[in-house]
């Protein structure tokens, strides 16, 4: 057998090079090389392994792994995870840290991947393997257990992890590695932590560990007796419901969702992770679902008698807690590629199979026995959904105040985009109000991380969606030459994590940026009100030092605006007053007039911390105190049984009633 003699580190890089995947839909073949690079920051635990490694390949094959200078871990995770997402899971980005710190700050980012089912590549470095210098410098030392070091935090967060202790342990540590990242029943965070130590040993390597080696998604189809068990339960509907969720995208799925849904007349809602499934003005489309959802949406699914839920992991904002599914009989059909979520909510049929795998066969099957929804429920559709429309035209219109509400520049923003520009968000009061409001049409033009809802996302995010969307261009993929992204980012999540804007200076990066400045959490401080605590902490101000609160003291004099561009970035002001919102509609035209290796534009805009929009006729439990000697929070409390009251177990599958005579 040929070998070469490498250190640990070089061969890592090298196979991780060679890394290509594969997927075939519909016959159509597609491959791309699986980590197209590698994000880090360098410390004492990955100087000489890992960054010799790549400073090495640098010199003698500049292509080999690219490398992106970083400014903060877990920054360079959300950036892989939004590469992943845009390439729908066929690609990601590897990222090597030092120890200690370097290491637990990308935790975080690996439970935002693993939280969204999205593959990314985490090489911590660890602490000596020999432990010669032990403790060495950012070690954890622990009385009860020798062997624990920072790098197992990652366990919990990741969907697979070993310890690469010994340099032969390398071959099957990357291998078993990459199998997970690929799987879509299994993917998330990949980790893989390097001992300082071992990355820098030398170790023979074989030829054929090198070669090019191709991983093919799998996409599975459904078994003959779910699909018939699932006709059984959807012919017998009158008032179905599709819900697209993430793996609706992932699949590739939806012009196969559309089919379905014109073909049997089953109007569709979607999840955060789901928008873009079908445009929003598609006669069928109920938008948004549950929490953050549409009334168009929730009015239809609380009396939707059987629900088909299409890769949906079924977070509690698209249930509503549980309380937007209110038809006593209500019957689940999951389709979804991991049997955790397929079998979730008690489903009558789960459907363990690749959703476009799956619903040209279930379109088929109620095409054989002619199903089709009845007129009633279609009458619903058209009448819910002129009804919520007419709510989102109205919250656009605006106020024609100096300081827009939040709703008004989320509109003024979409108008100025072009259908195949994506959108970014991740926390705060921001991403529902997206939810609920956006008018999508490209199934790729909606980007918001919810299932985590991290704070600092949207930038980072943003940037390796950016990315992805110039790798496109490069290829000349369609529509995706002309793609902006553009961040929508409240100062709280700003605050948070901004850093990356100097990689996108470095790397004179287009990636445009819409701050509002609301002085607080919008989010959190409309919350805080429901729960009777009167947005306690919720404000950016002077601290009152008598009472030791921030309600009520002057505006902090935070110029985020300045922030921006004292990093390098080209900044745009839009000044309070009535002509705000037309002014934020040219900014956001002019900064996507310009270049792509423009770098970073960031367009600043004062909204209204207390203009919310308009309500989604839905709840979200969040718990109230039980016993208060405050007036808010008791009578919150009260408000919060009522809801409680609407709350549903699905427990699994019912028995069939026929075969009881049709006892209820």
């Amino acid at each position: 057998m040929r070998t070469r003699t490498m250190t640990v580190a070089q061969a890592t890089v090298e196979f991780l090079a060679n890394q290509w995947t594969v997927d075939i839909i519909d016959g159509q073949r597609t491959e791309v090389r699986t980590i197209p690079g590698m994000h880090g920051i360098f410390g004492h635990g990955n100087l000489a392994g890992v960054g010799q490694a790549l400073k090495q390949s640098q010199v003698h094959a500049p292509g080999l792994m690219p490398y992106h200078q970083g400014r903060n871990e877990q920054a360079l995770v959300h950036q892989a995870s939004g590469y992943a997402r845009h390439t729908r899971r066929r690609q990601t980005y590897a990222v090597t840290t030092s120890i200690g710190p370097g290491s637990t700050n990308m935790v975080t980012g690996a439970a935002v991947a693993t939280t969204n089912r999205l593959p990314v590549l985490l090489l911590p470095s660890d602490e000596f393997a020999t432990r010669a210098p032990d403790p060495v410098l950012q070690q954890l030392e622990l009385p009860h257990d020798r062997s624990a070091t920072c790098a197992d935090v990652f366990r919990p967060v990741s969907r697979f992890f070993d310890r690469v202790e010994r340099p032969e342990q390398i071959f099957s540590a990357l291998l078993a590695g990459m199998q997970v990242l690929l799987d879509p029943a299994q993917t998330g965070a990949v980790t893989i932590s390097l001992p300082q130590d071992v990355q820098a040993e030398r170790i023979e390597v074989p030829v054929e560990f090198l070669a090019p080696r191709r991983w093919r998604i799998r996409r599975p189809g459904p078994e003959q007796v779910d699909i018939a068990a699932a006709v059984d339960l959807i012919r017998a509907a009158q008032q179905p419901l599709l819900i697209a969720g993430g793996g609706v995208h992932y699949a590739f799925a939806t012009e196969k969702l559309q089919n379905l849904a014109q073909a049997c007349g089953i109007p569709v809602a979607y999840t955060q992770a789901g928008v873009g499934a079908m445009a929003w003005d598609h006669p069928l489309c109920l938008g948004a679902v549950g929490s953050t959802g549409t009334t168009a949406a929730n009015a239809y699914a609380a009396q939707a008698d059987v629900i088909i839920g299409v890769g949906t992991r079924y977070g509690d904002f698209t249930t509503a807690s549980k309380t937007v599914f209110q038809n006593s009989g209500v019957r689940f059909v999951n389709i979804n590629i991991g049997g955790l979520d397929g079998h979730k909510l008690g489903a009558s049929v789960p459907i363990i199979a690749d959703a476009g795998a799956t619903l040209p066969v279930l379109q088929d099957a109620l095409g054989s026995v002619g199903y089709r929804v009845a007129p009633e429920s279609a009458e619903l559709v058209t009448r819910e959904k002129a009804r919520w429309e007419t709510c989102v035209d109205e919250a656009f219109a605006g106020r024609n105040q100096p300081v827009p509400a939040q709703a008004e520049i989320i509109g003024a923003v979409n108008r100025a985009m072009a259908d195949e520009d994506v959108v970014v968000c991740a926390a705060g009061s921001l991403p529902g109000d997206l939810h609920k409001l956006w008018r999508i049409k490209d199934p790729y033009g909606y980007h918001v991380e919810y299932a985590f809802s991290c704070m600092g996302y949207e930038i980072a995010g943003g940037l390796g969606l950016k990315r992805a969307a110039l790798a496109e261009s490069a290829e000349g993929a369609g529509p995706a030459a002309g793609r902006d992204v553009v961040v929508m980012v409240g100062d709280g999540s700003y605050l948070m994590m901004h850093t990356e804007l100097v990689t996108a200076v470095a790397e004179r990066i287009k990636l445009i940026v819409v701050l509002l400045q609301n002085h607080g959490f919008a989010s959190i401080g409309s919350l805080s009100e429901t729960v009777g605590s009167q947005r306690f902490g919720t404000r950016f101000r002077y601290q009152d030092p008598h009472t030791q609160t921030f309600d009520d003291g002057a505006e902090l004099p935070v110029d985020l605006a300045t922030n921006a561009e004292s990093l390098g970035v080209q900044v745009l002001r839009i000044p309070p007053g009535p002509a705000a919102i037309e002014e934020l509609g040219r900014a956001v035209t002019a900064a996507k007039a310009l270049p792509q290796d423009n770098g970073p534009v960031l367009i600043h805009i004062e909204s209204d911390l207390y203009q919310g929009a308009p309500d989604s006729e839905s709840w979200w439990d969040v718990p109230v105190a039980q016993v208060s000697d405050l007036d808010s929070t008791a009578g919150a409390y009260t408000r919060y049984a009522l809801n409680k009251g609407r709350q549903r177990p699905f427990l699994g599958p019912q028995p069939d009633q026929r075969k009881r005579g049709g006892e209820r």
